[in-house]
């Protein structure tokens, strides 16, 4: 099972939970869990006008053995306007545009997408819960 808590934060409410949004998914083969603006293929979804985050910005997707990976999705434009790390304890990662990362088994961690351009980030928390 893959657990996933989403708080999007602006400048002015850092450190602030509200809104904090969950999802989770069985860790089956070909299981996926996406973030991103569109509601329509997005279990977590974030604000609408915050355009430094593509429709569809991060996918998960459980592998062959029951493992989970995160994939920083290319968007409809060739340079980003926001960053991706990968922080799970004192490790953090920066993820590349278009890369994937696997997810440690049986660990706990979080995604940040920070804005280039201003104060706000998306945080997204994950547990996965070993077999």
């Amino acid at each position: 099972m893959l657990e996933l808590t989403m708080a999007t934060v602006s400048g002015t409410d850092a450190g602030a939970t509200a809104g904090m949004l969950m999802a989770d998914a069985p860790s089956d083969p070909g299981a996926v869990l996406r973030v991103g603006r569109d509601r329509s293929v997005c279990r977590l979804a974030t604000p609408d006008d915050w355009l430094f985050v593509s429709r569809v910005h991060l996918e998960f997707l459980c592998g062959p053995e029951g493992g989970w990976q995160v994939t920083w999705l290319r968007g409809s434009q060739p340079d980003p306007s926001s960053e991706v790390r990968l922080v799970v304890g004192e490790y953090a990662q920066t993820i590349a545009y278009g890369g994937t990362v696997q997810l440690p088994k049986g660990g706990a961690g979080e995604i940040v997408i920070v804005d280039r351009t201003g104060p706000r980030s998306v945080n997204v928390g994950f547990y996965h819960e070993a077999q």
